[in-house]
């Protein structure tokens, strides 16, 4: 026997779908007018409605003009690059800081943990005088090498990702393999690493989408747009204090979108897997 749904149980259920499909296309609007942006000449982007659909949808000309100009074939090798470098370095690291914090018991732990804590407190922005000053007395400006040096810095996030999902591991596997003749290291790396997997995932999405979309610091430490370009960096080719073309930066936005958007699409099964194993407690 189904419940009877009175008056003000169908006004509120309305009024809740309502809301989703408002904040929807509150989402969606921007993408869309950028779809719109991209297929348009520069006379029809000025003379006409940025929400209004294009004439001609065969229109890529705004496409070829930003690959062939704005050097974004480079910025995905550097990108990319800096990328996968990125995420193994700082998985690695904060695995292994994460294994320690949690297993061994010494003087200090909980000091370092209160560190971490307080750094990720702190903003990113305040203290990039000192992260500069020490750049340049290393010789690390304009050096791809410094830029992957100061990108892979510890991940307080993932770190205390980690230790989350350190917790739930019992310790009577470290146990058992010690007392078999297992090593710590073959502790962490045979047993304990493999089944980290749910929660290096999830840092590897956090990490990989903010490189991937970083900008500031690109363009603060690769100085040399000649030799350095990433994905970010080549958007702002066209945008100037002058005159902006943005119907070839929404054309570099969805090229720089779409390779993002295609491994989601392969691979967002074992995506959100990740995030809702790496997330949950218990």
């Amino acid at each position: 026997m189904g419940v009877e749904r009175t008056p003000k149980d169908l006004f509120f259920k309305f009024l809740k779908h309502l809301s989703l499909v408002v904040c929807a296309i509150a989402c969606l609007l921007p993408l869309i007018s950028c779809i719109f942006a991209a297929f348009k000449s520069s006379e029809e982007f000025a003379m006409t409605s940025k929400v209004a659909p294009p004439q001609n949808w065969l229109n890529f000309e705004n496409f070829k003009m930003f690959w062939n100009e704005s050097g974004i074939a480079q910025g995905f090798i550097t990108s990319i690059f800096v990328m996968v470098v990125v995420i193994c370095i700082s998985v690695m690291m904060g695995s292994m800081i994460a294994y320690v914090l949690d297993r061994f018991k010494f003087v200090g732990n909980s000091l370092i943990r209160n560190a971490f804590l307080l750094a990720s407190l702190i903003p990113g922005l305040a203290m990039q005088v000192t992260i500069y000053k020490m750049m340049v007395n290393m010789n690390l400006v304009n050096s791809l090498f410094g830029y992957i040096f100061m990108m892979a810095g510890t991940d307080v996030i993932s770190i205390y990702i980690l230790l989350q999902y350190f917790e739930n591991l019992p310790v009577a596997l470290d146990e058992s393999a010690i007392i078999e003749g297992c090593t710590y290291y073959g502790v962490f790396f045979k047993i304990l690493f493999p089944l980290l997997r749910p929660a290096i995932v999830t840092c590897m999405i956090l990490k990989g989408v903010g490189i991937y979309n970083e900008y500031y610091n690109a363009n603060l430490y690769l100085q040399d747009k000649k030799l350095f370009k990433t994905v970010s960096t080549a958007l702002y080719t066209y945008l100037g204090p002058t005159k902006s073309q943005y119907e070839i930066i929404c054309a570099g936005v969805l090229i720089c979108t779409a390779p993002i958007l295609i491994i989601f699409i392969l691979f967002q099964k074992q995506i959100y897997n990740g995030m809702t194993n790496g997330a949950v407690k218990g």
